[in-house]
């Protein structure tokens, strides 16, 4: 599974990377909305994909460095954002 870029396919929305220069990450491409969310997309291979169909099962780690959890929002359909 790799982070994909554009974030929205078709959506022409700006994009920041974090982690760009951080060699101990991917370089994740987001969009972030006025509010601060962030909005992230994700390619999964066809071996990963077959396995989801299998299992059902998504695992998700999340690293909060001690700090509070932030709250997710997966989801499998293409979001409806707009510029603004």
């Amino acid at each position: 599974m790799t982070p994909a870029s554009p974030v929205v396919p078709g959506a022409d929305l700006p994009e920041v990377v974090y982690a760009k220069d951080q060699k101990q990450y991917l370089p994740l491409p987001a969009h972030r909305l006025p509010d601060g969310t962030i909005l992230t997309r994700w390619r999964l291979t066809w071996p990963e994909r077959f396995l989801i169909f299998l299992t059902g099962n998504l695992y998700l780690w999340v690293k909060t460095f001690h700090q509070p959890l932030q709250p997710l929002a997966p989801t499998v359909r293409k979001p409806e954002v707009t510029l603004g």
